[in-house]
């Protein structure tokens, strides 16, 4: 099965994420957006795993979540990698949380390492997907509306975290489905948001 570990976000920032999706769309860049629905902030992608091993994932998980206080997260600008000027990945950062994220990423690809998983290349970045570029079509001018984001709420965009997800991922012609496969659950340290 394919799967994933991620934070699921609240359907409010979910809402707030499709509109500015639909803002970028003026540009007619060849985009594939991420369906509203689906967005979620992952902390590491684990590909084709077995049943073995996805029992040995849950119980890191569960491990890690229980050693953890829950915390808040922010989001803050919308950007893109490699680069505004040429982007191919768009997405949302954080303004807050940043580093709590960062941490338990960083667990989980250690203890995941000593099941046999294999550990990323690249450092972790905490992001929100939100699409990625399939061609060059309209490109300077979404890195143009990425350089000048669109506004669509004012006010802080922050949400409680209290859970990781683990996730199966079927691809299908339609898009990708997500089955929440378990919830590892934080500490409750509920912060005043």
């Amino acid at each position: 099965m394919r799967t994933f570990i991620a934070i699921e976000l609240p359907k409010e920032i979910k809402e707030y994420l499709a509109r500015v999706q639909n803002k970028l769309k003026a540009s007619g860049a060849d985009v594939k957006w991420v369906e509203p629905a689906n967005i979620h902030l992952t902390l590491k992608f684990l590909g084709e795993i077995d049943e073995n091993i996805k029992t040995k994932v849950i119980a890191s998980l569960s491990e890690i979540a229980a050693g953890r206080d829950s915390f808040i997260v922010g989001l803050s600008s919308i950007g893109a990698f490699p680069g505004i000027r040429s982007p191919r990945v768009i997405w949302a950062g954080l303004s807050l949380g940043d580093e709590d994220v960062k941490e338990i990423a960083k667990k989980i690809e250690s203890d995941l390492e000593k099941i046999g998983l294999a550990k990323e290349d690249r450092e972790f970045s905490s992001h929100i997907t939100l699409g990625r570029t399939r061609s060059a079509k309209n490109r300077s001018e979404l890195a143009r509306m990425l350089e000048d984001p669109p506004e669509t709420q004012q006010g802080p965009l922050e949400f409680y975290v209290s859970e990781i997800t683990f996730f199966k991922s079927t691809l299908t012609p339609k898009g990708p489905v997500y089955e929440p496969l378990h919830k590892a659950i934080l500490k409750i340290n509920q912060p005043v948001l």
